[in-house]
């Protein structure tokens, strides 16, 4: 059974019902992944989970390829999806987060996140995963998350 997150101060987690991304679900009012993204996440057949956006220039740097930062940080987010039902509605937060980057993303790009826990349970949560974009390995990336509280 699929983890439940509930509404937080910063946000609420919603489906979106149109376009692209419709059946995919987001966080509607979180301040930064608004303005950053908006990033969704989705459950697929088997079980894991899958982030993605589409790039649009706002996520390019001055080379004209996506920005280092905006691949992290939508890694970031990936990192919370990915652990979904190892978070099983519990407050978290990134204790580490690294990355290599392996590709460039074009404005336009289909950006998703794969990946899988590698090891969970207790507080302490580790993830591993890909960013690709249109299918072409972007960054690798691992990460560790910390769990809180109950919410």
């Amino acid at each position: 059974m699929m983890s439940e997150a509930v509404e937080t101060s910063y946000g609420a987690l919603k489906v979106i019902d149109t376009g692209e991304f419709a059946g995919w679900r987001y966080w509607e009012g979180d301040p930064f992944e608004t303005r950053s993204g908006p990033f969704f996440y989705r459950r697929e057949a088997d079980g894991s989970y899958v982030s993605a956006f589409r790039a649009e220039p706002r996520h390019m740097n001055g080379g004209g390829f996506m920005h280092g930062g905006c691949l992290l940080t939508f890694a970031d987010f990936a990192l919370f999806a990915i652990a979904t039902d190892a978070l099983n509605g519990d407050h978290a937060v990134t204790l580490n987060l690294s990355g290599d980057f392996l590709g460039s993303v074009q404005s336009g790009a289909l950006v998703e996140a794969r990946g899988e826990v590698t090891r969970g349970g207790g507080k302490t949560i580790f993830v591993r995963g890909l960013v690709t974009g249109d299918g072409a390995p972007a960054l690798s990336f691992t990460g560790i998350i910390r769990r809180l509280a109950k919410r």
